[in-house]
């Protein structure tokens, strides 16, 4: 596959739905979530647009009004690229390029390009063309112009094949040699970790971007890449951690996202077996996003998707020193209180007191709170190794602050 590694901003513009699925609101907050998503990949946003539609326009994904005004921004503003809030279909794509003459690209192809410029290793890299390609079939069609039939005439009489059904089929083999691929490196993948012992393994999980690689380099002192960008971190980092004398591996995963693309979720699941095979998974969220409880929603969806919803898990609400609450005037008598008015002891007393397992509050970028993080780790890692081993349990002393 083609991958762009040199990144130079283009001007975009971002299109939504408001829909009876969707309201305003929720509507604005994907749509902020795809600028970031824009500006990850190397777009500047010139323009959002939305359009309140009960369900989308089955040819041109809005209607044809909105459509007329978004081209005519397009066309005054030197608009390189237009970014769907929502997979097209691949007749909706051909349509659309047709009247904006311009780049299209939806939120699957958006994450998808991301993906292809932040995977490193040779096993990302092949997950994320696995599935380029599974995004890609459906729709090639629309990016061909060329779909005569080979050339006929004296020797040259063809197989009896248009071009495009030629290319489906090279992209079709791909995809079949690309899972063989992918099949040898998980057999290779399953020796490592059985090569790991009976070690406590515990595993990072959360939404993209919510600090887990910045805490991993804290816990760890390591250096694994971390970055203020949606999807800083892609391939699966495994460390070996020791608190006071107890040894665990620790694991840092691929961060999650809604609207996550099907063919994501397929070619990803087999990096997702460190989750799997975890014993404890620390659930790191952003308190300072104002969406963190949908965040917190979507990470469950996936950890069902995947069986691992029932682990013992761990909440750790990161990014408490970026945490402000809105504030209500004493003479305000209007404005009616809500959860972005909570302060972080309120938050304390709803239902982050009753989540399964326990909830911690720390700033890895800043170490709020760090040695009580580590205690709280030390102790649940103990519990699972000395239920494991039992006759270990002399060796571990209480945590202490110096260890």
């Amino acid at each position: 596959m083609i991958e762009r590694t040199d990144i130079s901003y283009e001007k975009t513009v971002l299109i939504g739905l408001i829909t009876q699925y969707q309201d305003e609101e929720k509507s604005t907050e994907y749509l902020d979530e795809l600028e970031f998503l824009a500006f990850t990949a190397g777009g500047e946003v010139s323009k959002r647009f939305t359009q309140k539609m009960e369900v989308p326009n089955p040819k041109t994904f809005i209607g044809t009004g909105k459509l007329d005004e978004v081209k005519n921004y397009v066309e005054e503003n030197d608009i390189s690229v237009a970014i769907f809030d929502d997979e097209l279909s691949p007749a909706q794509q051909k349509n659309i390029e047709k009247i904006l003459q311009c780049k299209i690209i939806d939120r699957t192809n958006l994450i998808l390009d991301i993906f292809a410029q932040r995977a490193q290793t040779s096993y990302a890299r092949t997950q994320v063309e696995l599935a380029q390609y599974e995004y890609l079939l459906p729709r090639l069609a629309g990016m061909w112009t060329h779909l005569e039939r080979q050339r006929g005439g004296i020797g040259m009489r063809g197989p009896g094949e248009t071009e495009i059904e030629t290319d489906r089929r090279i992209v079709r083999d791909r995809i079949t040699l690309l899972k063989q691929k992918l099949k040898k490196i998980d057999r290779q993948m399953d020796v490592q970790r059985g090569n790991r012992g009976s070690l406590v393994r515990v595993a990072l999980v959360g939404y993209t971007n919510v600090g887990k690689s910045t805490l991993m380099n804290v816990i760890s002192k390591s250096e694994v890449f971390a970055e203020n960008k949606l999807f800083a971190t892609l391939d699966t980092t495994v460390r070996k951690v020791v608190i006071g004398n107890l040894p665990f591996l620790l694991t840092d995963t691929v961060g999650f996202i809604r609207k996550l693309p099907t063919q994501l979720v397929e070619s990803f699941k087999s990096t997702l077996d460190e989750v799997r095979e975890a014993d404890l998974l620390l659930h790191v969220v952003d308190i300072s996003h104002p969406s963190f409880e949908h965040h917190i929603a979507s990470v469950n969806k996936t950890l069902d998707e995947i069986g691992s919803a029932d682990k013992p898990t761990v909440m750790v609400f990161n990014k408490i020193d970026a945490y402000n609450p809105e504030e209500i005037e004493e003479d305000d008598l209007i404005t009616e209180k809500t959860t972005a008015h909570h302060t972080l002891d309120e938050w304390k007393q709803t239902w982050m007191a009753k989540v399964n397992g326990e909830a911690i509050f720390i700033s890895a970028l800043n170490k709020e709170n760090f040695n009580e993080f580590r205690k709280m780790l030390y102790e649940k890692v103990k519990e699972i190794h000395t239920t494991r081993f039992p006759y270990n349990n002399f060796l571990y002393n209480e945590y202490s602050e110096e260890e």
